[in-house]
């Protein structure tokens, strides 16, 4: 079968959602989809199709671009939706990524791509049933204090269950708090750089999507053995236990271990209370059960139970929180909080507020070293003292950057960049791109890759992956600026598929070649390989249209000051490499 009767059968159809009108139209798209496959690929060009140079992030003519590739829904792990946006905390290209219901409920309701554009006069929530798109009233919603509650009360309201999927923000986006998330099923999320913002700036409270299609294969026997191939390999090699097992929480300890873990405020890169946060003490003590998002079966959302009295009678809730490594090094190490109960409370924190962990525990790391060196009033801070540790001063501090009382807490909102611009301290605001940093301090790889990333995300490339092989066995500086170009586009091929990565040694070219193949569409390695470079130049487009200079990236002090995994990184070191990458990117 062609890939054009594929898309045929298929992948074609673009949703167009007005929220100035409260209207919709369809499109069919097939020469992006047959040319770009999907994900990233096609909504990158309908970005630089829908977007115009000098659009602010929140300015209702820039879109909201969510996008599934050709493998969504329809074999393991191929769970994720790619969100493309202007990102409000650094100016420059959103791109996120989430897993839950929502790519299987995207391909479901035949729409495998949804691009939102204008701004509603007042709060809605858009429910799309199969062919039927409505849009409704949600200032009953607007104001809830809790992400989580929005979804119980529209699961309530809304038909189906099963194949649905439920996305919305907390007050964070309504107050516009410049790093909030999008929750995507309650454990899942869209996380990083504000995509809960735009959704707030549009007065887009939730989108349910559903749908009832189903999804055909052309070539039934190539798919069944494909399928049983890739599951397999999933399950019965040992390249996703890890995910199962303990989760991304078991860096803790190796990444302590390596002394590549952020310590208060990256003042060190190893914690002396590791232990008592660690995936294996979580696992032990407060694991309740592990999720999957639809059609994965590795089930790497470990979610916790919190046992938390609310009255003096003895009487308690119950708290299901879920946690991953980044969560508890955001909340845990980086803001000197050894213990895990403490750090699960600060958790559920911010997930009742809808706002990205990582960049909320950067933000208040920043703003208790400031404290500590005398930076920060009394009167800018309302009074709260911040310290390593303090459980009950982080929980109120995290209400206070929701509630922006003052201008303090408003410029907190606003991101570390923004803020130490304004009241000092950028040699220690712990940001590359504009971007508060995962939790790794492993070397030059780690700090090249979040710097010349597409997004400034450890997930453009696993940096920190070259240099804990660079700690085992050294390799040249070009050798990591190789790894990372390498790394870059075959991700980007993976986006346009869109698979989670926590399976990307599963989906190898050879095993995306003949996952396309069983569905009628025929592509070889070199073309693969084209596609993830062609993607990479246009995303780099798009950077450029939003104003991203190579020349205005600044790297904190900080970063050349703590000793990582690989050493003491020097600063010229990274600007060489930086160049090294320029010129054989081309850029």
């Amino acid at each position: 079968m062609t890939t054009e009767q594929y898309a045929i059968e298929g992948l074609k159809n673009i949703l167009y959602i007005d929220l100035n009108s409260h209207s919709y139209h369809v499109k069919e798209r097939r020469d992006l989809y047959e040319k770009y496959l999907g994900g990233v690929g096609v909504a990158t060009n309908l970005m630089l199709e829908e977007s115009r140079e000098g659009t602010g992030p929140l300015d209702p003519e820039m879109p909201i671009i969510l996008s599934t590739g050709p493998l969504s829904g329809v074999y393991p792990t191929c769970t994720k939706t790619v969100a493309l946006f202007r990102s409000p905390l650094n100016g420059e290209l959103g791109e996120s990524y989430a897993g839950g219901h929502l790519a299987m409920s995207m391909r479901y309701s035949g729409y495998e791509t949804i691009v939102i554009n204008g701004a509603s006069r007042y709060p809605v929530y858009v429910a799309i049933h199969d062919d039927k798109v409505t849009f409704r009233d949600a200032s009953s919603i607007w104001h809830l204090s809790s992400a989580i509650d929005v979804g119980k009360i529209l699961r309530e309201i809304e038909p189906g269950a099963g194949r649905r999927s439920i996305i919305r923000i907390g007050p964070a986006g309504e107050r516009g708090i410049t790093y909030a998330d999008v929750n995507v099923d309650t454990y899942r999320h869209f996380g990083r750089l504000g995509l809960g913002t735009v959704f707030g700036a549009k007065k887009l409270k939730a989108m349910l999507i559903s749908g009832n299609r189903e999804l055909k294969s052309p070539e039934h026997n190539a798919y069944r053995k494909t399928v049983s191939m890739l599951y397999d390999t999933i399950v019965k090699t040992g390249l996703t236990e890890k995910y199962h097992n303990l989760g991304t929480s078991e860096n803790i300890l190796v990444l302590n271990e390596l002394k590549g873990l952020p310590t208060r405020n990256l003042q060190a890169a190893s914690f002396e209370g590791a232990e008592t946060i660690s995936g294996e003490l979580f696992a032990e003590k407060y694991l309740l059960r592990r999720v999957s998002c639809a059609g994965c079966p590795i089930g790497c959302i470990h979610v916790a139970m919190l046992k938390r009295a609310f009255s003096k009678a003895h009487e308690y809730e119950a708290l299901n929180i879920s946690y991953d490594f980044e969560l508890i090094y955001a909340l845990g190490s980086n803001l000197g909080v050894a213990d895990p109960e403490a750090v699960l409370e600060l958790i559920d924190a911010c997930e009742k507020a809808g706002v990205d962990i990582i960049s909320m525990g950067v933000v208040l790391a920043w703003a208790t070293e400031m404290q500590q060196r005398g930076k920060i009033s009394a009167n800018d801070s309302l009074g709260l003292k911040l310290s390593w540790g303090d459980k009950a001063a982080y929980l109120r501090a995290i209400d206070l950057v929701v509630q922006a009382p003052n201008e303090f807490y408003s410029d907190l909102g606003k991101g570390v960049e923004y803020a130490s611009k304004k009241y000092g301290g950028e040699d220690f605001a712990i940001r590359l791109g504009g971007l508060e940093i995962p939790g790794y301090h492993t070397g030059l790889g780690n700090v090249l890759g979040l710097t010349v990333g597409a997004r400034h995300s450890h997930l453009d490339s696993a940096g920190y992956s070259a240099d804990q092989k660079a700690f085992n066995q050294p390799i040249s500086d070009e050798q990591i600026v190789d790894y990372i170009i390498d790394e870059e586009d075959r991700r980007n091929v993976l986006n346009c598929m869109v698979s989670c990565l926590f399976a990307r040694n599963v989906y190898t070219y050879e095993n995306v070649i003949q996952a396309l193949k069983a569905l009628g569409i025929e592509r070889t390695d070199e073309e693969l390989k084209s596609l993830g470079k062609d993607i990479f130049r246009k995303k780099y487009a798009l950077k450029k249209n939003f104003g991203f200079r190579f020349e205005d990236l600044r790297i904190p002090k900080r970063f050349f000051e703590t000793p990582s995994t690989t050493g003491i990184l020097e600063e010229e070191r990274v600007k060489r490499s930086i160049e090294l990458y320029r010129k054989k990117r081309g850029l």
